[in-house]
C-alpha cells in the first residue's frame, strides 16, 4: 500500500474520531493510544526526517511502550527540515510560523486531505467553545484577507470559521503591509463595530493580541465605547512581539469588556502554532458532549487551556524530560493526532504550569526566540 493510501485511510477513521468525541460517550470512543500508536508507525515509515531523529534517539516501532516515549521534534526542528509524509509535488500549502522578521520560519506543509482534517479539527473545537448565538454572527476580524496571507494558519483558521458561519469577506478589517507586518483598518474595524451594535446581533471578534491593543487604544483615543448584543465573544491569541505596547492578559481583557461590552466570561484566548493542526482553548464553556475530557480539577478550569480529545499535552521539565507535577512548571509538549501527514509529537519553547490535563501559560523558554504565539508571563 502507498505512503498516500495509508495515510489516506488513517485520516478518514480519525475524521470519524473527532466527529465520535463531540457525539458519544468517552466509553464508546478508541483509546487515544491506539491511534498515537498507529500513527507513530506510520510516520516512523513515511516520514524520513522524522525517522532519523527517532533512530538517534534508540525508538522505533516496536521498542515504544508507552505514548510519552514516542520521540517528540522540537518546534525549531521545522525550520531546518522538511518533516513531512507527503512527497514534495503533494504539498500545495505550506504553513510558516510567525516569528520576528528576519528569522528561518518553520514550515508546516499540507494537501487537500490534511488540510480537510485541519479544518475538520479547528471547526469541531471552536464550535464547542463558541456556542452559536440564535444561529446567526456578525463577524469583525482583525487579520489580513488569506490572498494576503497565504502562510499563516491563523488566517487559514479564520477563514474557515468564517466561512462556516456564512459571514461577508469583509469580516476582514486588517491588512498586511509592504514589509509583511499586520496592521488593522481601524476606520473598518470601528464601522463593523457601529453596525453590528446597532443591529443587536451577537458579534464574533477575532483577532492577535497585538491587534485588539491596536483598536482599543484607537478607540481610547477617540473615547468611543460600544455595547455589543448580549453573546458577543472575543477570541484573542499570540503575542506582542514589539508590535504594540504589551499589556497582561487580564488589562486586556478589562479593556475589551469595557471598551466593547463583551462580558469578561466571553473573551476566550486560544493557544496555537503552525506546527500543530488542533488548538487550545482557556475556557471552561465546554459543551457537555466535551466533558469526558475536561479536567475534573475544577479548582483550575476556570481559566486553564485544554485541547481536544484528539490531542493530548504533557508538561515536561526541561531537565529530565518527565512530568513535572501539578501546579509546578515546564516545557509544553502536544501529541496531535490531526498531524497525520507530518508529525503527532511536537515539543514546544512555551512554559506551562500543569493544571491537571489543562495547563496555563508562563511565558517562553529562556533564549527561545520570539514567535507569534509566545506570551507575556503573567
Amino acid at each position: 500500500m502507498s505512503s498516500t493510501s495509508e495515510l489516506s485511510s488513517f485520516a478518514a477513521r480519525l475524521s470519524r474520531f473527532i466527529r465520535a468525541s463531540t457525539s458519544v460517550p468517552a466509553a464508546a470512543i478508541p483509546p487515544f493510544d491506539q491511534f498515537a500508536f498507529e500513527l507513530f508507525t506510520l510516520q516512523f515509515e513515511h516520514n524520513a526526517a522524522y525517522r532519523r531523529l527517532c533512530e538517534a534517539r534508540g525508538a522505533r516501532p516496536g521498542t515504544v511502550k508507552h505514548r510519552s516515549e514516542i520521540p517528540a521534534v522540537p518546534t525549531s526542528a521545522f525550520k531546518e527540515w522538511e518533516l513531512s509524509c507527503l512527497p514534495v509535488a503533494e504539498r500545495t500549502t505550506t504553513f510558516h510560523s510567525s516569528g520576528t522578521t528576519g528569522q528561518q520560519p518553520s514550515r508546516h506543509f499540507h494537501n487537500a486531505e490534511s488540510l480537510a482534517l485541519y479544518e475538520a479539527s479547528l471547526w469541531a473545537w471552536f464550535e464547542a467553545h463558541f456556542r452559536m448565538a440564535n444561529g446567526k454572527w456578525q463577524m469583525a476580524i482583525l487579520t489580513p484577507l488569506p490572498e494576503q496571507a497565504p502562510h499563516s494558519s491563523l488566517v487559514h483558521m479564520f477563514e474557515t470559521i468564517r466561512r462556516r458561519l456564512g459571514a461577508s469577506a469583509s469580516s476582514f478589517v486588517g491588512r498586511a503591509e509592504e514589509d509583511g507586518a499586520w496592521a488593522v483598518d481601524l476606520q473598518a474595524a470601528v464601522e463593523l463595530l457601529r453596525t453590528a451594535s446597532a443591529a443587536r446581533e451577537p458579534l464574533l471578534l477575532l483577532g492577535t493580541a497585538f491587534s485588539f491593543v491596536h483598536l482599543l487604544d484607537h478607540l481610547a483615543e477617540r473615547d468611543l465605547r460600544f455595547e455589543l448584543a448580549p453573546g458577543s465573544c472575543a477570541l484573542e491569541t499570540g503575542g506582542y512581539k514589539g508590535r504594540s505596547r504589551s499589556l497582561p492578559k487580564a488589562e486586556l481583557h478589562t479593556l475589551i469588556s469595557q471598551r466593547l461590552g463583551i462580558s469578561s466570561g466571553h473573551v476566550i484566548c486560544e493557544y496555537g502554532m503552525s506546527e500543530l493542526s488542533s488548538q487550545a482553548y482557556d475556557s471552561a464553556l465546554v459543551a457537555s458532549r466535551f466533558t469526558h475530557h475536561v479536567s475534573r480539577h475544577t479548582h483550575h478550569a476556570s481559566r486553564s487551556f485544554h485541547f481536544p480529545p484528539w490531542a493530548r499535552v504533557q508538561i515536561v521539565s526541561p531537565e529530565t524530560g518527565l512530568d513535572v507535577g501539578d501546579g509546578e512548571t515546564g516545557l509544553i509538549r502536544v501529541f496531535d493526532l490531526a498531524n497525520v501527514y507530518s508529525v503527532m509529537a511536537v515539543q514546544t519553547e512555551d512554559l506551562g504550569i500543569r493544571h491537571g490535563d489543562g495547563f496555563a501559560l508562563a511565558g517562553r523558554a529562556v533564549l527561545a526566540e520570539p514567535r507569534g504565539c509566545s506570551l507575556m508571563v503573567v
